[in-house]
């Protein structure tokens, strides 16, 4: 799994909690102030994931108000962008005369380099937050000065992108090493440069590497979602994406497998989970293919023997360790 460290204010005595979390919001982000209504004994828990140069940190505290004031910058700067998806309850930025209202599933930007104040709601805050900073983003120098919007909805687009990815990892560490850590903060990395230049209508000046890059994870999260139509196809996700299935292939050049095994691997990858479900004993093999895409129960067999040099029907018994009688 990745690397990452978890902290808690309840490891120090109460009324030193939100001190300490002050501490640790400084660490992790920039130095600010903080106050509380619930300063006399203040709940927060934090995991942070090392990504490299950039964090992801997981984090769930009580009401708070959070500010970054100018002569805070003045001391320290560490010249960072931070992004914050919204998972629970609410908030109120102020920055430069202007205020943006925060919800669950809302994209929340700022900047160490501006002064800033946040105050959130009675109810517990939970939230994902990422520190990239500003010497990786690929932005041309055509967007310094330029600041993206402080709120973006995370419904659609490359918002969405960014919520799913950030959803994903924080949820389970296990299937990374801790040598995945750098390239998916370069991919996190790509992912908030793209929104910036799309919410900033540049995204036409991206460079054409970063381009490449965002479109292939949006291409990968749509084959996702249509694994179980059997007409998936390189020419069917091409049109989709407004390219030619040439250019297609050339983008999946760099990945692990050609667009068509990719696909096929992330089938057999989804069977064979279903496979494994307890839930789903009694759910005839040949129903699980199809729900992945496999119109053909022979094709599917062949492929699944291939991949894990079992047949389905031995790979589920011996996952579930059905007893023999209940072979068919």
């Amino acid at each position: 799994m990745l690397n990452e460290m978890v902290f808690r204010s309840e490891d120090v005595p109460a009324a030193d909690r939100l001190d300490y979390w002050t501490e640790r919001v400084g660490q992790t982000h920039a130095p600010v102030r903080m106050r509380s209504d619930h300063a006399h004994d203040f709940r927060a828990t934090q995991r942070e994931l090392d990504l490299g140069a950039v964090s992801v940190w997981p984090a769930t505290f009580q009401q708070l108000v959070i500010q970054r004031t100018p002569k805070l910058i003045r001391q320290s700067d560490p010249e960072l962008y931070h992004v914050c998806l919204v998972v629970g309850g609410t908030g109120i930025a102020d920055w430069d005369g202007h205020d943006a209202t925060y919800r669950p599933s809302d994209l929340h930007i700022n900047d160490s380099s501006t002064p800033w104040e946040i105050r959130t709601g009675p109810d517990p805050v939970t939230v994902v937050g990422i520190e990239v900073p500003k010497a990786l983003l690929p932005l041309p120098r055509a967007m310094a000065g330029r600041t993206p919007p402080r709120r973006v909805p995370s419904g659609e687009g490359i918002g969405a992108l960014l919520a799913q990815f950030l959803t994903q990892l924080s949820a389970d560490t296990t299937p990374y090493q801790p040598s995945d850590g750098p390239r998916l903060g370069t991919v996190l990395t790509d992912l908030v440069a793209a929104l910036f230049a799309h919410t900033l209508e540049a995204g036409n000046t991206l460079p054409t590497e970063t381009h490449q890059r965002t479109l292939i994870l949006r291409i990968k999260h749509f084959i996702h979602e249509h694994l179980h139509d059997p007409c998936l196809s390189p020419g069917h996700i091409a049109a989709a994406h407004h390219i030619s299935t040439s250019y297609l292939h050339r983008l999946f050049q760099g990945e692990e497998a050609t667009v068509a095994a990719w696909i096929r691997l992330r089938r057999l990858d989804a069977a064979r989970r279903d496979l494994t479900d307890p839930a789903l004993h009694s759910t005839p093999i040949r129903a699980i293919a199809a729900r992945w895409g496999f119109t053909r129960a022979a094709d599917f067999t062949r492929a699944f023997r291939t991949a894990y040099g079992i047949p389905p029907k031995d790979y589920r018994h011996q996952a579930l360790d059905f007893p023999k009688w209940t072979h068919r």
